[in-house]
């Protein structure tokens, strides 16, 4: 849908022409190849993992931790948090989910709670220095020198990577709230089964009339 709206935009503006859809085109084959080679290198590094029972090693690691599924929830948030600060979501959704999802699943967890954890943890990974890509998205389009406003004329300053870095902090703590709240609050992230009814159990209680005797049911 973005590709082909651009598309459609491009065409609009007149500014769609051979050189534009080239590099596109190149763009996107990199970036296609980029996440195909990490989803191939995390499969072979899982693999190896499991060839020498690495897995086995951290299943005993989580199993063994403090505090049950709560001392299990903090350390894996933490983990999932601070390896976001530095990889990306793919090396941490192919590599490492893989490994702690069984010991979830062992200790009684529903993977669909944890699932919603881990997904908003995730989100955070894209906002947290050094590394996060939306922190690389407002770099690329925010101007690093300051310029002149064409609309008021003004001289506007340039934002450094720093602020970047320090205007990302209010989101990155809101996300780690909710974090929190879906720790906390399940019922948020799993949908409640309706109640039901035993039709057996329902009991209809007709008043009587003041003369004491229910009238028979008339089926006219």
């Amino acid at each position: 849908m973005g590709a082909a709206g651009a598309l459609v935009i491009a065409l609009a503006k007149r500014r769609l022409n051979f050189a534009l859809l080239s590099d596109a085109l190149d763009a996107t084959t990199r970036l296609a190849c980029f996440v195909l080679f990490i989803l191939i290198g995390s499969r072979i590094f899982s693999l190896t993992f499991y060839g020498i029972n690495g897995h086995v090693w951290v299943e005993e690691l989580f199993l063994g931790l403090p505090g049950g599924i709560w001392g299990f929830l903090l350390a894996v948030n933490l983990l999932v948090f601070i390896l976001g600060c530095f990889i990306d979501f793919f090396e941490i959704a192919f590599i490492v989910v893989p490994l702690i999802a069984p010991v979830a699943a062992k200790l009684g967890i529903d993977l669909v709670w944890f699932g919603v954890i881990l997904g908003v943890n995730l989100q955070t990974s894209f906002l947290t220095p050094p590394f996060g890509f939306a922190l690389f998205y407002m770099r690329s389009v925010a101007p690093a020198q300051a310029y002149t406003d064409k609309v008021t004329g003004k001289l506007i300053a340039g934002i450094t990577t720093l602020q970047i870095y320090r205007g990302a902090v209010a989101f990155i703590v809101l996300q780690v709230i909710i974090i929190g709240m879906a720790v906390v609050f399940p019922s948020l992230s799993t949908p409640t089964a309706p109640p039901t009814v035993d039709p057996n159990t329902i009991d209809i209680e007709i008043p009587a009339p003041e003369g004491g005797e229910v009238p028979p049911p008339s089926f006219e």
